[in-house]
């Protein structure tokens, strides 16, 4: 059979690709070895963040229910049910799955299961069948790789976490990104004793250093331990008894979550697909070195997150109906849902000293916030970055209870290249968290109001 475009792969970037590609009139077909909605839907973004609210709620009615007027609660028979928790986050799986499913059939797209080859530049082969295809999609994301252990059950992979288990006390991480820090938040918000381990020099290497030594403090607060600089690659030379033997460190441990920095899912090619660092390489419109063929999402190494995977996946779609956009992942935001969240769009500070950009910060803290201390939110701040000369935007940072949400207005403006001037002139409805975009202008360009 033949189709307009074959996209190999179900995830954020592949299912948008698909749909998009039915409304525009492409004859399209999306193969998974797995589940519809690829790690992020199934085991990744949507269950962990689930799970995490979850974990703020109960944290937040040990913490603030009194002083917010509510009496009768007693603390001592408050307690975290992770199963529950997990329960309801399979369901809300389920809702999106079932919906992206009815999406795919609704636009025509053929959806075949099983492990595709790409046989040739137009074709691939599945269960046997071969399909012809004028274009070819490659969105097969990534992986943890594995952790080598002896001990049954010790290691377990983010995969199957959300399963029906009872969480021990000593909960170690291993990861130096957003997953392993969002998990090492929820288990210490849940009351585990929990120990960070970060095969670099810094968490969140993709974010501004300020954000990074922000989230070390808060993780502190937390009574998270962060050991830097130490790999986990076996466990049967450095664990016994129930402890983990690390560097300078004994630790006690009864799991560890592997949340390891992730590798490229490459599928089985005969035409030689280039690759660059274990990823599949890629020019400016996300074509691989095979004419034809493209590799949009995690595996092809330009970002872990999801949002930048489906527009990956728009772009490349609208490109092969003759719509051509930009594709620029400094607008594009970074998002981490801790607490507070973190979100960061445009440069760091170290990419405009690297580039000798005369730049400033601007900076206004939730605390002085009237909405956040209404909510009892007003832990965190925002930061503009704004070139000196003409007020341009070039990055934006926050640190806030709902900063991922917050970016979006960033988002917004940094596409139309705006200055500081034209923020501070807009009005923000008051009282709202987002009044700090206004002061935080002000700020850049005179003197903030409520600072």
């Amino acid at each position: 059979m033949k189709y307009d475009l074959i996209i190999i792969g179900s995830g954020p970037a592949g299912y948008v690709a698909a749909i998009r590609a039915g409304q525009v009139g492409l004859r399209t077909a999306i193969i998974e070895k797995e589940s519809i909605g690829g790690m992020c839907l199934n085991w990744g973004c949507i269950p962990s963040k689930a799970v995490i609210e979850s974990a703020k709620l109960y944290n937040r009615i040990l913490k603030d229910a009194s002083d917010f007027g509510i009496d009768g609660i007693d603390n001592k028979k408050v307690s975290f049910d992770f199963n529950k928790a997990t329960e309801r986050a399979n369901k809300i799986v389920g809702k999106l799955t079932n919906g992206i499913e009815f999406l795919l059939k609704k636009n025509g797209v053929e959806i075949i299961k099983g492990e595709a080859e790409i046989t040739s530049e137009k074709t691939v082969t599945v269960n046997n069948r071969s399909l012809d295809a004028e274009n070819i999609i490659i969105s097969t994301g990534t992986y943890f790789p594995k952790i080598k252990s002896k001990e049954k059950n010790l290691v377990v992979e983010l995969k199957d976490l959300f399963a029906d288990r009872k969480l021990p006390k000593n909960i170690v991480v291993y990861g130096i990104n957003s997953t392993a820090i969002e998990m090492a938040q929820f288990f210490a918000l849940i009351g585990k004793k929990v120990t960070l381990v970060v095969p670099g020099k810094r968490i969140m290497p993709m974010a501004d250093e300020y954000l990074a030594n922000y989230m070390i403090k808060t993780l502190k607060k937390h009574k998270v331990n962060i050991i830097f600089e130490t790999e986990i690659i076996s466990t049967d030379k450095i664990y016994s008894d129930k402890k983990l033997h690390l560097k300078d460190q004994v630790v006690d441990c009864d799991m560890i979550l592997n949340a390891q920095t992730r590798k490229a899912v490459v599928p089985k090619s005969k035409p030689t697909l280039e690759l660059e660092d274990g990823f599949v390489r890629i020019d400016d419109n996300c074509m691989t070195s095979v004419d034809g063929i493209y590799a949009i999402g995690d595996v092809n190494g330009k970002s872990k997150f999801a949002h930048i995977a489906s527009a990956q996946g728009l772009f490349v779609v609208n490109r092969l109906k003759g719509v051509t956009t930009e594709l620029d992942l400094k607008k594009y935001p970074l998002n981490m849902y801790t607490v507070p969240e973190i979100a960061q769009i445009g440069r760091t500070e170290a990419e405009l000293k690297e580039a000798k950009v005369d730049y400033k910060v601007s900076e206004f803290p939730l605390s002085a916030n009237g909405k956040a201390m209404t909510e009892g939110t007003d832990e965190g701040f925002i930061r503009i970055l704004s070139e000196v000369k003409y007020g341009e935007v070039l990055g934006v940072q926050i640190a806030a209870a709902n900063a991922t949400d917050l970016i979006a207005e960033a988002t917004a403006f940094m596409q139309v290249e705006s200055t500081v001037y034209d923020v501070a002139k807009t009005i923000h409805a008051h009282p709202t968290i987002s009044e700090v975009f206004m002061e935080a202008s002000q700020e850049a360009v005179d003197k903030a109001i409520h600072k």
